[in-house]
């Protein structure tokens, strides 16, 4: 079942400082702290750039890496916890319950997650979803998709 959408914005990033702009831009926001962003794209696309670009607003000083293989990545920031998830691998949703990460969708803390479709159904509906497409070069289209109300104040 799809989630009903609130609000949808389509936007151009002509190349990676636009990327870091709109991450910087979406780190303002007091709503961010508790969120849950969900990044969707082709190998690529840049949804490990952009989370870099996002982190580095919020304050991580040190290396932030794909958590490819990891599958999650955390992080602690001056308004909380914040995890880095990589889904990619995933074979079964069940590998989501299995490693105990609902606890962690339960709690406070931001929550950006990469290849979300992989754990299926298990996850919780996202406040706002960031979906990346190449483009020529570094071109990308971008479509904001919010489907919570924080979500929507996340695209103010």
């Amino acid at each position: 079942m799809h989630p009903p959408i609130l609000e949808t914005r389509h936007e151009h990033w002509p190349d990676e400082d636009a990327c870091a702009a709109r991450a910087s831009a979406l780190a303002a926001h007091a709503a961010l702290r508790d969120a849950f962003v969900e990044l969707q794209g082709p190998l690529g696309a840049g949804k490990t750039t952009f989370t870099r670009h996002l982190l580095r607003a919020l304050g991580v000083t040190g290396r932030v890496k794909s958590p490819s293989y990891a599958v999650v990545e955390p992080y602690e920031l001056a308004t909380g916890p914040a995890w880095h998830f990589d889904f990619y691998r995933f074979g079964d949703e069940r590998e989501w319950e299995d490693a105990g990460f609902r606890d962690i969708f339960a709690g406070p803390g931001l929550k950006l997650v990469e290849w979300a479709q992989n754990a299926g159904e298990t996850l919780p509906v996202p406040d706002l979803r960031v979906e990346l497409a190449p483009l020529d070069g570094d071109q990308r289209a971008v479509t904001l998709i919010a489907y919570t109300e924080r979500g929507r104040e996340l695209l103010r």
